[in-house]
This record gives C-alpha cells, structure tokens and sequence, in this order.
C-alpha cells in the first residue's frame, strides 16, 4: 500500500536569498511560458504534447537564455507540456480552452536540483545553492512534522511557492507499507462552493471575493459595446483586441484563484477538493451567466490538473440541496436561505449561505464515499477549525482545549 502526502512546510530563509529564490522563479516561469508558447503552436501546426520533443526544441535554447540548472530547465518545459495535455483533452470534448501561461511564482524540484532532509532543504538556484531551515509545528502529531519527521515518508520532489513574502516548500511524500489495512490513515476533504459574489468558498473559510472578475466583465462589456456602435471594420478588429486581453486577464485571475484553493487544501492536509457538479448549476445559481459558468469550469479544470501535481485528486459531486440544507443538522427547506445569508428554520444555525454549501459539498462526497462501501479510510470534511464527519459530528482540532 502507498500513501502519499503532501507537506505544506514553511521556510526560514537565510539574509539575502529571498532575491536568489524570486529570481530562479521568474526564470523558471519564463522556462514554462516560453514552452507553452510553442507547444501551443508546434512547429507543424499542432499542439505538442511529448516532452521528449519539446526538450529537444527547447531545451538548448533555455539553458541559453536562463542560468538555471539542466533540471529545473526541463521541469519548466515539461509543467508546460502537462498543461498543454489537459488543453487538448478538452479540445477533444468541443471544450473552450486557451493557450496555458504561467504567473504563479512556484519552481518544481527533484532530488537533482534540492537535496531534502528532516529539517532543512538545499534549494539550486542561479547563484547557486542556499539552504533553508523548516520552521514546523513542535506537535509531532500535526502536519506537516508528522510527516517530515516520521522516516517512513520519503521525499520525492517539491514545488518551491512564494505567498505574502514568505516561502513555502509544497513536498510531495512517499511511504510504502506491506499492511493492506486501509482503515488505519485518516483523511479529510475540502469543499468548495462557486457562486456570482464569491467565486469560490472554502470549508475551512476561506473566501475568494469575485468583485475583481464581475468588475472587469462589466468593463469589458461596455468597452465592446461602444465599438459594436461604431460598426467600422477597424473598431472590429478593437473588438478582437479586446476580447484577447480580457481572455489573459481571466486566465491569470484563475489561476491565482486555482493555485490558491489547491495550497489550501495542501496545508490543510486534504486527499480531495470536493467541487458540485457543473451541469445543472444554472438551476441552482439562476444568475449565472455564460461569463461565470465558463470561469467555474475553467477554475475546476486549473485546479484539477494542478492538485495532481500536488498528490491531491479533484472531484465533483451532485449539488442538489447543497445550498437549502444545514451543514450542522441536515435540516433542508427553501427558507433556509435568503440571499447570501443562512439561517436553520430547525435548528437556528446561522451562517453565510456559501460557507454552509462549501460544508455540505464535502460532506455529499463523504456519503458518496461511504455508500460505495469501499472499505476505505475514515475521511471528515477540513473546516476552518477541526473537522466534520460524514454523520455532522464536529471534532475539535488535536491542539485545541476542550
């Protein structure tokens, strides 16, 4: 059996490397722009998605251009080419989709480019190698120290983020055991619910405000409704300008949003990230537009694909009753919720109508789970403190007083 973990691990950077790490990100998100440039293009008019092609394409010209080491060249270049893979797969499905740019400021490493031990990290970097320290929890039974202090987790590789100043080091980890009892690891989900005024909201709590999307969608709108008025073939080709730069701008807001609902439910040590079904949403939300409901797929297409990276799978589940029913007793009626706001007609639980969804998101999965009947490990629903289990028990967190 193969467990596999992600450990969320923040770093004490020495003096002076905070500029040597900002610089081997850039570098390596021009390595990945620069990939996915001409892996979108190709050079016979098809989208490219062998590595073994690109590297060859690019791989001389990268190290050229960049003075990163030959192996965080080549992660550049193949982080590209996984996204390019998930962009044809939906080509495939008559699905909309775009070229992949990268504005995350991430780099991936190996066991050729870091060196990971129990308690610090080597990290390469074009001035060559600094180390960092762990700053961890002292709690050996939290993550991430019950996974980088237990020995029987091994390192595999990491992806190097950098989010409000301070650097974090996303390691993926291995442990094999002869033991076929899945009932002894223990998981937890994170669910997420999509809506008009918040585009995402987590079950842990965490709010992605979409003021910034609807905001330049009005823009964007208006902009080309003045040059439709004007019906010159060059306020046409205004028009092409425009859509282009609203299609980047969504794209980069996407992403930032995906990158950080999938280090959330990282940090919060999550096997899953539980989305509703998209299908039907128009029922559930009636004023969605086409603009919202292509950002919800594309926000679940981004973080999928990058929650593989991650060891963390993303699912979906059926959303009906998801927003009418209390997360804290199962209650569901129509006058459970009023706008944004969530108030039990049973048992007076209140909160905001989206936090109470994202609950009962994750806990749809863990029914789905549970009448599988696979067998496998318990798994609760991550909130913002402790966890809910599939039965509305709420258990306070390991660190908490009762």
């Amino acid at each position: 059996m193969e467990y596999r973990r992600t450990a969320v691990i923040k770093l004490d950077t020495p003096e002076g490397a905070d500029t040597h790490l900002r610089e081997t990100v850039e570098q390596f998100k021009y390595c990945a722009n620069t990939a996915s440039e001409w892996c979108w293009h190709g050079d016979d008019g098809y989208h490219v998605t062998s590595k073994a092609k690109a590297d060859d394409a690019l791989y001389d010209q990268l190290r050229e251009d960049t003075e990163l080491t030959a192996n965080l060249v080549q992660k550049g270049i193949h982080q590209a080419v996984e996204a390019i893979k998930s962009c044809v797969e939906r080509l495939k499905n008559d699905q909309d989709t775009s070229r992949p740019t990268f504005s995350a400021d991430t780099a991936i490493y190996d066991k050729r480019s870091a060196t990971f031990h129990r308690d610090r990290v080597s990290l390469s970097t074009p001035d060559g190698r600094i180390e960092c320290d762990y700053i961890l929890p002292d709690d050996a039974d939290l993550p991430p120290t019950k996974y980088v202090a237990n020995e029987d987790y091994e390192f595999r590789r990491a992806t190097l983020h950098r989010r409000d100043g301070d650097w974090y080091l996303h390691a993926s980890m291995l442990k094999e055991d002869d033991d076929t009892d899945t009932t002894t690891e223990h998981r937890t989900v994170l669910g997420v619910d999509l809506g008009v005024n918040q585009l995402a909201v987590a079950s842990t709590g965490q709010f992605w405000s979409a003021d910034e999307f609807n905001h330049w969608k009005r823009e964007y709108e208006n902009r080309r409704g003045d040059l439709q008025q004007c019906g010159t073939r060059a306020a046409h080709e205004a028009i092409a300008g425009v859509e282009r730069k609203e299609d980047g701008r969504f794209e980069m807001f996407l992403h930032r949003v995906a990158n950080e609902i999938v280090a959330e439910a990282a940090e919060h040590d999550c096997s899953h990230i539980v989305f509703e079904d998209l299908t039907d949403i128009r029922e559930s939300v009636p004023q969605t537009s086409w603009h919202h409901l292509w950002a919800f797929r594309r926000l679940y297409e981004y973080v999928a694909y990058k929650a593989r990276e991650q060891g963390v799978e993303a699912v979906q589940v059926d959303p009906r009753n998801t927003s009418k029913r209390c997360s804290t007793c199962g209650f569901t009626h129509d006058d459970n919720r009023n706008g944004e706001d969530f108030e039990c007609q049973d048992c007076g639980y209140q909160n905001h109508a989206d936090y109470n969804a994202s609950k009962n998101i994750g806990l749809q999965y863990l029914r789905r789970r549970q009448n599988a009947d696979d067998g496998g490990a318990p798994v609760d629903v991550r909130l913002n403190r402790g966890t809910l289990t599939v039965s509305g028990a709420y258990n306070l967190p390991a660190t908490s007083e009762a």
